[in-house]
């Protein structure tokens, strides 16, 4: 892997250069190697997809970024500084995956706890509590303890703990994990407005169509190696295929269309109408229902 180009007009976010993790026994031993020479770099702006199965070294990678293992090898820098700098870590936000909330606290007591921790006055703390409760939709559930809330809502609220410094990088861990289809649109729509504000979002998810929605570039894990990264658009493309999409409400003229394109290719072209995804589809027929619209449930052709 070659080395960043360092004449790059916009110094990246995060750096990882030729990083490997090894953890060791209790003798010292090599026990596991976590992350093998990985370099990647996150550029300000983008949402970075961190993808992998189970032990592909995610997890590892992100603490490194943060600051909470040390690389074995190699460099982890972040806003140009090394990972773990008192300075770069107030610009961070970071959603683990099980988020660690005290139960007895409620949730705008939670919020107002972890701006405590970063030191701000409490002006802003009210304001920014009551926005990021508005923001994740718990304005309802503000004064309940966190103890009695659902999964999805604690996704919620560990969401909002994140971004309650108003980070430049924010560092989500299956964000999305126990949500509903509306809630899962409005992380990712979240996401995108963080993305559109300037701040950097690195993003972790075994749910790989939240990542292709949101994610503008991925990098992919496997035993701590890099095995794929890129643009979404790029490495999903089929450059081996072209798909023409017209209004055509004339089966006649669809067959001779197809008829000519058999006859230039040599082979028969594949004809079908397109569709919507299921979770547009489903979040269409939610609002619909929840502005009252009346008419036949939607039904589509089943097979016996």
């Amino acid at each position: 892997m070659n080395d960043f180009d360092s004449q790059s007009p916009t110094p990246p976010v995060v750096e990882l250069r030729h990083v490997t993790k090894v953890f060791r026994d209790f003798w010292r031993r090599p026990k596991v190697v976590a992350v093998s020479d990985l370099s990647i770099e996150v550029r300000r702006g983008e949402v970075f997809g961190l993808l992998g199965p189970n032990g592909s070294g995610k997890s590892t990678t992100i603490k490194t970024i943060l600051g909470l293992l040390h690389a074995s090898a190699g460099e982890v820098r972040v806003f140009g500084r090394p990972a773990g700098h008192t300075g770069t870590l107030a610009r961070v936000g970071y959603l683990p995956e099980e988020s660690y909330l005290y139960r007895y606290l409620t949730a705008r007591e939670t919020l107002d706890f972890y701006a405590r921790l970063f030191g701000l006055d409490a002006a802003l703390r009210r304001r920014r509590t009551e926005e990021l409760l508005r923001l994740v939709g718990l304005q309802q559930a503000a004064n309940r303890p966190v103890g009695e809330f659902s999964k999805g809502m604690s996704r919620r609220i560990g969401l909002a703990q994140a971004l309650i410094n108003d980070p430049d990088l924010v560092i989500l861990d299956e964000p999305t994990a126990g949500l509903d289809p509306v809630g899962c649109r409005q992380v990712k729509d979240l996401i995108r407005d963080l993305a559109a504000q300037g701040k950097t979002v690195i993003l972790s998810s075994h749910l790989l169509a939240d990542v292709e929605h949101v994610c503008s570039r991925i990098a992919i894990l496997f035993n701590g190696t890099l095995r794929a990264e890129g643009g979404v658009r790029e490495l999903l493309v089929n450059r081996d295929l072209v798909r023409f999409t017209v209004p055509c409400a004339d089966p006649a003229l669809a067959g001779r269309m197809a008829a000519w394109l058999r006859e230039q290719c040599g082979s028969e072209p594949a004809v079908d109408n397109p569709s919507m995804n299921l979770e547009s589809f489903f979040l269409d027929v939610v609002q619909r229902a929840g502005e009252g619209t009346t008419g036949a449930p939607a039904r589509g052709a089943s097979r016996p």
